[in-house]
């Protein structure tokens, strides 16, 4: 896996930190996803049916009922990460559990969209209140995730939606503590059972003392 070397340079900008790391997805997160992206994309003419656990291939335009392809799914994306603060609210216990957690750990945000969207993000988080560093990948996490730990071995707990993200983190960073939260648990039923070494949790009430724990905050 190679890394980003925008994200690189993000990282090379954050102040040394030698306090556990505590690396969060912002997507179905620390972000509503799921239950605002339906409704942007009915004011757009288009459905999401949620058959599996993926956009393309579950998107419709209303009006013909033509699925659309990868290209068209990416533009929406792109035009909703242009206006998400008019739709992405914070997750339920997510800055309660952030701001007790960020007491004793550092808490880096690291999203997976392009980095042209990072400004418009950057502002709906701090706007929200959520003044954590954020870094936008292109590309794989688990690089990201290494490169943020550094040299000195500090724990490293990783809170992600997609299972992909956490495979990735597990290969890059080996004694990782990966956690699997979604916004909507409803979408569990999508993806097949939980690895033995990922976590799962239902809300931010249930994650943050187990994080606690597994950073010995």
């Amino acid at each position: 896996m190679s890394d980003d070397p925008e994200t690189a340079r993000q990282i090379e900008e954050l102040a040394a930190d030698d306090r556990p790391l505590l690396v969060l997805d912002v997507d179905d997160v620390v972000l509503e996803f799921v239950r605002p992206f339906p409704h942007f994309l009915k004011s757009r003419g288009f459905q999401l049916t949620l058959a599996s656990f993926r956009l393309t291939g579950n998107i419709a335009e209303t009006a013909s009922g033509r699925l659309i392809e990868q290209p068209e799914v990416t533009a929406l994306l792109g035009d909703f990460f242009d206006a998400q603060a008019d739709w992405q609210s914070i997750t339920d216990g997510a800055a309660e559990a952030l701001a007790t957690l960020g007491q004793r750990a550092e808490i880096v945000l690291l999203t997976a969209m392009p980095h042209k969207h990072r400004a418009v993000r950057r502002a709906h988080l701090d706007a929200l209140g959520l003044n954590y560093p954020l870094l936008t990948t292109e590309m794989a996490k688990g690089p990201a995730i290494a490169k943020l730990r550094g040299a000195k071995g500090r724990p490293v707990a990783f809170v992600d939606d997609q299972p992909s993200n956490l495979m990735s983190a597990r290969n890059s960073v080996a004694d990782a503590h990966l956690f699997h939260l979604m916004a909507d648990n409803t979408l569990r039923a999508f993806l097949p059972p939980t690895p033995d070494d990922i976590i799962a949790v239902d809300n931010w009430r249930e994650a943050a003392p187990k994080i606690a724990n597994a950073l010995e905050l």
